[in-house]
């Protein structure tokens, strides 16, 4: 099995320097420049296949401000949740290629969902083309605050005692938060019951409100109800500690070492779209991840480093890494999305 291209960088280290790799250049022909040169004339469109209030929502949001600057046309974002994230990227692997539609896909719609649908109804690397990938997201543990764990050992011993009367809730099944529980749940030979969503907003409603017990996301979504109290965070499933939550222990120290969680963003066009258009939005892309403005809301306010200097051809290269990653590991689970 390959080694996914992030573990080899010490997995998540969460910093903007583990994704700025050496520079790409990223070189455009005179007749590529001239063909994407009367691209974008009207507004473009980013689907995200999650509700609206997750971290690939939020993050969409905050690039496509920028990406709207930068290329003087409103982008839109277009929230179609369903099938954990499968439905939107369907879609857009079937609209047409005008170059006005794109999704912000993640590690869950491509990489894991090969090894989660016996009958995915998209091919990740041939109907999908693409782009640029955004942000890197690490992921941790959070438990609703009177559930009786304050560290990540005492919420062990309490799935042990209690086999199956714990639910978590993620943002669909296969999305990266389900199996990162999966993960955590055969790494402490626990049990507890699966509460798909249509993304991470509605699971956070339904943890503060008491309905489920825990969830996996990303630091961010976990920062503001954990410094109200609302939310116990017990783990980053990192090698560092987030900047964001710099309390919460990782795996390591908190006594589960291995236990290691991310997921990554990134847009993608249909297959038919001009290799022109992709390559100026992909350049747009890079420029806005280097905005400081948008560095610091994403970075520093959410704990989502964005990665830089990637061309769509080495994008390309990375998602058939990270599928030959990940579809072991998801087939050896045995967790299942249909």
């Amino acid at each position: 099995m390959k080694t996914s291209p992030l573990c080899r960088r010490s997995l998540l280290a969460v910093t903007p320097a583990l994704l700025a790799a050496p520079a790409v250049p990223l070189v455009t022909s005179p007749a590529v420049a001239q063909e994407a040169a009367g691209w974008p004339n009207r507004p473009i469109r980013i689907v995200v296949p999650f509700a609206a209030g997750g971290a690939s929502d939020v993050s969409t949001r905050v690039l496509s401000q920028k990406l709207a600057e930068l290329l003087g046309q409103p982008v839109v974002v277009e929230n179609r949740p369903g099938a954990g994230g499968t439905t939107a990227t369907d879609y857009v692997a079937k609209a047409p290629g005008d170059g006005y539609t794109f999704i912000m896909a993640s590690v869950s719609t491509t990489a894991l969902a090969l090894g989660l649908y016996s009958k995915l109804p998209y091919d990740p690397v041939k109907d999908l083309a693409p782009v640029a990938p955004a942000v890197l997201a690490p992921i941790g543990i959070a438990v609703r605050k009177d559930l009786g764990a304050s560290t990540l050992q005492e919420f062990i011993a309490l799935l042990k005692a209690n086999p199956g009367k714990f639910t978590y809730g993620s943002a669909g099944n296969g999305s990266s938060g389900h199996i990162s529980c999966v993960a955590f749940l055969q790494k402490t030979g626990t049990q507890a019951i699966h509460v798909p969503y249509r993304g991470s907003g509605p699971v956070f409603n339904d943890l503060l409100a008491g309905h489920v017990d825990f969830t996996a996301d990303v630091p961010g979504l976990m920062k503001p109800h954990v410094e109200t109290g609302a939310l116990k965070a017990l783990v980053m499933a990192t090698e560092q500690r987030s900047s964001v939550l710099p309390e919460v222990p990782t795996s390591a120290e908190a006594g589960l070492p291995g236990y290691k969680a991310y997921s990554w963003f990134g847009l993608f066009a249909p297959p038919a779209t001009s290799p022109a258009v992709i390559d100026r939005l992909a350049k747009a892309v890079d420029t806005a991840l280097r905005d400081p403005h948008v560095i610091a809301r994403l970075d520093r306010d959410m704990g989502l480093p964005p990665f830089h200097d990637y061309t769509p051809a080495r994008f390309a290269t990375f998602l058939r890494e990270e599928i030959d990653y990940w579809v072991p590991i998801v087939k050896a689970s045995g967790a299942r999305a249909d």
